[in-house]
């Protein structure tokens, strides 16, 4: 009797046996219906064979094959089945976090019908003229006279729904449903004519892509910023597609790169789709079976996009590659960069790593050889670098967190009407409510953190655990009215330029101001309609953005970035600095950076400012290599979360025990704990941590799989919340 061995989407490293119907054919990588339980649930075919632990006569039957044929590319499969046992996670979980959500709850792989709106014989006849009361209908119906509008479409071309209804019930347009035919788009694909020309250097980057374009290249596009990356990635995927191959585009945040997107788009008379969270279930599984058909030429995505299957992928790249939003942080903690590199070289082809402030992972990598670098050190056009000042706070007067001289140097800039950028990475209006009078501080219980002040909405809310409360108007301590915000947030930064620089008109750009769909576009559109301008905003602004009238940049507070225990807050604060100042002076005009800081002495401020992110790397590679630090060696991080403080410590000190008498353990196996987390609570937990390094990944993944078979054996592991994390970027 053959036998399917299904994975589940359970928090269980395992497969699960069941017998096969006789007429029924299945294969790896499709879905079945299957009993579980009391329950019927979804799974998926990881193997077949004649052989089963249980009994056959004991096993249960698979109830339906929802697929003829895998859902997943080889090299996906492949790189799938490799990240789960790399990951330690289990296979149920990290094979459905790859489908489409309609997909893992057992729908068709089957595009919906399309709906489009159109105008009818009498909308086409219709005087637009005649609609000039109803400007929103007069709008709608202009764009459907030039043709029909997809339903999804829509909203980018600010068609209001409401108004295209009362344009049907007009009988002015109505909307139909078709089913979507796959349809090539390589017999369209035509160069364009009015691409910019190409620098020197970055004429040789896109020449040595494309000259060893036919296999696998790992290659590192380090670029100044505003050095033309995103010109380069587009004439590689030129070349790509000439092809008629098809690319995938990995970007940290896709809400922050609209301007990106855009630039694709105009660029290549082919179809390209976006992957993000942004979008709804329907459209995400339309947009993967457009890839897997072959449909798509090029996928924008973050993240997850990673995940998708193509007909015939020939090129990736991934854009600010340094980026830690590449790496989940729940769940399967996988890291999208270095799975990317892995498909790269499973499908043979190239992959390019684009980044003004490369990784020192990706270093590391060039160093030893198997990645490439290519560099551009030249802005494009003519933007020249711009000027570095550091301000000494100590002695003097802030408002709102400005000190006088950058209160001058903002005056200065404005009215030569230019831009300018107030770097705060600290949202809400303040990040503590304190009473004058008994010093009482308002904070969250179940984190042990303080409140964040949110003024326009009235509440207190924990950036932890997200947590919300009022204000309350007296303190609980002392019955005292007297309670005032300490520090500044970009909110009340907003509310306090006002005074000084009243006609300016200010934009705040964070996640509070652009939650909403289409607010961060509005806000850019503002900013691109140049004049004078004052930009606020949280590390969002630092990313992919250009703004051709900003010629001032300040950091407000950074102190808080350069004392930290986690040992990569360097390498995170370098990156943010020079992702933060790029954004200055990068059309013709000459930009200025300034940095507010108490602490202008300090080492890893001088050798930024002086030689550059370059050196800064060099150096902080050497420092790694000397005490061991990854990229010199890897790093495993087991957290265990607790109630009472005392069930996870005992739990980490058994699994500690455990890994220590694994007979892959040696000398150079080093552990670090039971210890409380960096963040010790959260959400009502209470979080310690063990940590394992080793200078070999191999023998470190031996360790883990040898120790992991017996942890579920340990008296403490059904009593606590456990997770593990591979190559971890947080402490």
């Amino acid at each position: 009797m053959p036998v399917a061995h299904v994975a589940l989407p359970v928090p269980l490293n395992r497969t699960f046996d069941y017998a096969i119907p006789e007429n029924m054919v299945l294969v790896a990588g499709c879905r079945v219906t299957v009993p579980f339980g009391t329950q019927k649930r979804t799974g998926i075919v990881v193997s077949i064979d004649d052989t089963s632990e249980l009994p056959l006569a004991d096993l249960k039957t698979v109830q339906e094959a929802l697929d003829s044929t895998p859902l997943y590319s080889a090299s996906l499969w492949r790189l799938l089945l490799w990240a789960a046992n790399y990951y330690h996670h289990p296979i149920g979980e990290v094979l459905f976090h790859a489908l489409p959500i309609p997909l893992r709850q057992g729908k068709p792989a089957l595009l919906s019908p399309q709906s489009y709106w159109f105008a009818t014989e009498q909308g086409m006849a219709t005087d637009l003229n005649g609609l000039k009361r109803a400007p929103k209908q007069q709008q709608a119906l202009a764009a459907l006279h030039q043709g029909p509008v997809l339903r999804q479409q829509t909203t980018e071309l600010d068609l209001n729904d409401s108004a295209l209804q009362s344009l049907r019930r007009k009988g002015l347009c109505d909307i139909r449903q078709e089913e979507q035919a796959s349809s090539p788009w390589q017999n369209m694909f035509t160069l364009a004519q009015d691409r910019l020309r190409l620098n020197t250097e970055q004429a040789m980057a896109v020449g040595a892509i494309h000259g060893d374009d036919d296999h696998f290249t790992a290659w590192l596009l380090a670029g100044i910023t505003g050095s033309g990356k995103t010109e380069v990635y587009l004439s590689v995927l030129e070349n790509v597609l000439a092809r008629g191959k098809q690319a995938l585009v990995l970007v940290p945040e896709i809400g922050l790169t609209p301007q990106t997107i855009a630039r694709f788009r105009e660029r290549f008379k082919a179809p390209v789709d976006v992957l993000h969270s942004g979008l709804n279930d329907s459209e995400r599984l339309a947009t993967w079976i457009k890839a897997s058909r072959g449909d798509t030429a090029i996928v924008i995505g973050t993240r997850s996009a990673l995940f998708t299957p193509f007909r015939n992928l020939g090129v990736i790249v991934i854009d600010e590659e340094h980026d830690s939003s590449y790496k989940q942080q729940e769940g399967w903690r996988y890291h999208a960069r270095d799975l990317a590199v892995w498909r790269a070289h499973s499908e043979d082809i190239p992959i390019v790593l684009g980044s003004a402030t490369p990784s020192l992972e990706t270093l590391y990598n060039v160093q030893q050889r198997k990645y490439r670098q290519l560099k551009l050190t030249r802005r494009a056009g003519n933007a020249r670098p711009a000027m570095q000042h550091v301000l000494d706070l100590k002695g003097q007067s802030l408002q709102a967190g400005l000190s006088p001289a950058l209160i001058n140097r903002m005056r200065q800039h404005l009215e030569a009407d230019n831009q300018v950028i107030l770097f705060l990475n600290r949202r809400g209006y303040a990040p503590a409510l304190l009473c004058h009078d008994c010093g009482w501080i308002a904070e969250c219980q179940r984190c042990d953190h303080y409140y964040t002040i949110h003024q326009r909405q009235r509440h207190l809310r924990c950036h932890h655990c997200d947590s919300q409360r009022p204000i309350p108007h007296q303190c609980p301590g002392c019955g005292s009215t007297h309670l005032v915000p300490v520090g500044t947030g970009t909110e009340q930064l907003e509310e306090s330029l006002a005074p000084f620089f009243p006609s300016v008109p200010v934009s705040r750009i964070d996640r509070d101001t652009t939650s909403r769909k289409g607010a961060l576009e509005k806000h850019l559109e503002a900013v691109h309609r140049g004049g004078k301008r004052i930009l606020i905003g949280t590390q969002m602004l630092a990313k992919g953005h250009h703004f051709p009238d900003v010629t001032l940049v300040a950091l407000l507070d950074v102190d808080g970035a350069l004392f930290s225990a986690d040992f990569r807050a360097a390498e995170r604060f370098a990156q943010l600095y020079t992702q933060v100042s790029g954004r200055a002076g990068r059309a013709g005009k000459q930009g200025e950076v300034i940095l507010q800081t108490h602490h202008p002495e300090h080492p890893l401020l001088q050798i930024l400012l002086a030689k550059g992110y370059d050196a800064f790397a060099s150096q902080a590679l050497a420092e790694r290599q000397k005490v061991m630090l990854p990229p010199w060696s890897s790093h495993v991080l087991i957290r265990a979360e607790d109630h009472n403080n005392q069930l996870a410590p005992v739990f980490l000190q058994q699994l500690r025990n455990l890994l220590q008498a694994s007979p892959a353990a040696d000398q150079q196996l080093w552990l670090l704990g039971p210890v409380p987390a960096l963040q010790p609570k959260r959400g009502g937990r209470f979080r310690w941590q063990l940590l394992l390094q080793h200078p070999s990944r191999a023998r470190l993944q031996q360790v883990l799989a040898t120790a992991l078979v017996l942890v579920n054996t340990l008296p403490g592991a059904k009593k606590v919340k456990w997770m593990l994390d591979v190559d971890p970027i947080e402490g």
